[in-house]
């Protein structure tokens, strides 16, 4: 598609004119057709009589599909997430289980009608991608008002920043998806007027801290009277699903990566002095302290007990090339193989798979001296990775552990298994690609 079909369609989309392809409906409805119905109508031409394996083939392919839509739909939400990284994830996901449940029930199936429905459905999910990555992007007006022109420096949207005439009078440039205003602003009666303007006439108009985090993924607060988190208490019943999901899933990779744990001790022990273990205690759940086990990667004797008890902040802290890791441990700490112990901790109820890193209990104490509401992020279990962990890595300044609470901040708001895909999709790329672990 070239620039100026780009431009034209573009320029639609901002004048309220949506594009077919932008559609729910057609991509829904157009979806099924191409993915589900197509195969059918290709086996038929091909001279197999439609039969009870079409028939529920066709009815599980549609259930999969409209079932990876609505999943790939609530996952695509969050900030910075690449649509086209979770197409084939989620669609084998589904599509997977479909078969496991044709299998299980003894149906009748075709395999060639769902392998091409399956292949299908990527392609149709792909082709949208890149068109509606090429045509939408953010454009949002902006009230002059508090806050709101900081959003300047947010680049993955477009801003206008309106102004009004002596005579009071505003115009909102037809393109614009939704006006940003500080309602904790002092405003002018004629901006007052032009909000509810705006709300009577159907155009969104959102709070600058809410738009921010969804562009972000970062919640920042000061103070608990700023907070845009809603409640402070998570979801109970999914903090207790979790629980046992994460209690579950632990008992079962144990049983599975029994011999690469054993071959991993080995490793460590032949390769330097030392214990095969490393035990810290750690900030952990409602704030209660816990003693968090990994493989070591780091010289038996690198920190002596005088250096710890002289200077036990400076102790805690791993930094980046830090001398203290050995060959092995820079192996084990790139592909996250030494969190692996970590398990213990989840069997015993203290951690999570995904969730804010525990940090070290001196770190802990010093963080909260230094940063209003750090506290808050034991509010749930902490975990072997995390929000922070896959867009910011590991930090030990107070600047950026700043940044990486606001991360975590966005997690606990937004606390759910939609997010916890999203992590655990981020966390396999970085085990095996290496980019961003440290």
């Amino acid at each position: 598609m070239n620039s100026i079909m780009v431009d034209q369609v573009r320029q639609q989309a901002r004048a309220g004119q949506t594009p077919l392809f932008l559609r729910l409906r057609f991509q829904l409805l157009g979806g099924l057709l191409f993915a589900v119905f197509l195969p059918a109508f290709l086996q038929y031409f091909l001279g197999q009589p439609f039969s009870s394996f079409a028939g529920n083939s066709m009815l599980v392919a549609n259930f999969a599909f409209l079932a990876g839509a609505y999943i790939l739909s609530r996952i695509t939400v969050y900030p910075g997430i690449r649509r086209s990284f979770y197409i084939i994830p989620v669609f084998s996901g589904v599509y997977a289980l479909a078969l496991v449940f044709l299998i299980f029930l003894r149906f009748d199936y075709s395999r060639l009608l769902l392998t091409m429905s399956y292949s299908l459905t990527i392609t149709w999910f792909y082709v949208l991608h890149y068109l509606t990555s090429r045509m939408q992007r953010p454009f949002f007006a902006i009230v002059p008002a508090g806050q709101t022109q900081t959003l300047s420096a947010v680049s993955n949207a477009d801003w206008f920043v309106l102004s009004a005439t002596s005579d009071g009078k505003i115009d909102l440039p037809p393109n614009c998806q939704a006006v940003i205003t500080d309602f904790h602003a002092e405003m002018d009666e004629h901006w007052q007027r032009f909000l509810a303007h705006c709300a009577l006439s159907g155009t969104p108009v959102f709070d600058h801290r809410q738009v921010r985090e969804s562009l972000t993924g970062k919640v920042r607060i000061k103070h608990i009277s700023e907070n845009t988190l809603g409640t402070l208490v998570p979801n109970i019943i999914y903090i207790k699903f979790k629980a046992l999901a994460d209690f579950l899933l632990a008992v079962l990779v144990v049983i599975l990566a029994a011999p690469i744990l054993l071959l991993i001790a080995i490793a460590i022990k032949l390769s330097s002095p030392g214990p095969v273990l490393f035990r810290q205690p750690r900030m952990g759940y409602c704030g209660k302290l816990f003693v968090c086990y990994k493989f070591r990667s780091m010289q038996g004797c690198a920190t002596s007990a005088a250096q710890k008890k002289s200077n036990p902040l400076e102790a805690a802290m791993t930094r980046e090339n830090d001398p203290r890791i050995t060959r092995l441990g820079k192996f084990l700490r790139k592909s996250r193989l030494d969190e692996l112990p970590q398990i213990i901790n989840i069997l015993k109820g203290e951690m999570s798979w995904i969730g804010p890193r525990p940090e070290a209990e001196v770190l802990s104490n010093w963080y909260e001296e230094k940063l209003p509401f750090y506290s808050y992020r034991h509010v749930v279990r902490p975990g072997i990775s995390g929000w922070a962990q896959v867009n910011q890595g590991h930090v030990v300044e107070v600047d950026d552990v700043d940044q990486k609470l606001q991360f975590d901040f966005y997690y606990i708001k937004n606390f759910s298994p939609w997010l916890d895909i999203i992590i655990l999709f981020l966390t396999l790329k970085t085990i095996f690609t290496g980019s961003g672990a440290k």
